[in-house]
C-alpha cells in the first residue's frame, strides 16, 4: 500500500515568486510616478490576504489623470513584461481605478476619493515597501 507523502512548498520557488511580484510592484510605482501620480505607496499584503502579494496605491489630481495613470501602467506592463491584468475596474468614472495583475493590485484614486475611503487605514498592518521614486514638484 502506497502512502501519500506530504510535500512542503518549495521555499526557493516561493521566494522567487515574491521577488518577481515585488519587482512588478516597484515598477508599477515608478510608472505611476511617470504620469505624476502622488502619494505613491507600495504595501506588502501577502501575509494579510490570500489573493495578492502587493497593493500599489496612488493619487491623481483629476479624473483624467486617474485614466492616464491607469492606461500608462497597463500599456507599459504589457509591453515590458507581457503582463495583462486579470481585471480592471473604475474605467467609467475614473474616480478609483483598480488594476488586478494577480500578484499586484493597483489602486489609482482621485485625491478626494482616496481621502474618503482611507484604504491604507484598512491595511495599516501591512508593511510599506520603500521605492526610490523621483521627486515631484509641489
Amino acid at each position: 500500500m502506497k502512502h501519500a507523502q506530504a510535500t512542503e512548498p518549495d521555499a526557493k520557488a516561493e521566494e522567487l515568486v515574491t521577488l518577481e511580484s515585488r519587482a512588478d510592484a516597484e515598477r508599477i510605482a515608478l510608472l505611476a510616478a511617470e504620469r505624476k501620480a502622488t502619494d505613491i505607496r507600495v504595501l506588502r499584503v501577502r501575509e494579510l490576504v490570500q489573493y495578492t502579494d502587493y497593493f500599489v496605491v496612488c493619487s491623481a489630481r483629476s479624473d483624467r489623470q486617474v485614466a492616464a495613470v491607469r492606461e500608462h501602467v497597463q500599456a507599459t506592463m504589457k509591453a515590458e513584461r507581457g503582463l495583462r491584468p486579470l481585471s480592471v475596474e473604475g474605467t467609467d468614472t475614473h474616480q478609483w481605478a483598480v488594476i488586478d495583475f494577480g500578484e499586484v493590485v493597483v489602486h489609482v484614486f482621485y485625491e478626494p476619493v482616496r481621502e474618503f475611503y482611507q484604504l491604507e487605514a484598512l491595511w495599516s498592518d501591512a508593511p510599506e515597501i520603500e521605492v526610490d521614486l523621483p521627486e515631484t514638484p509641489a
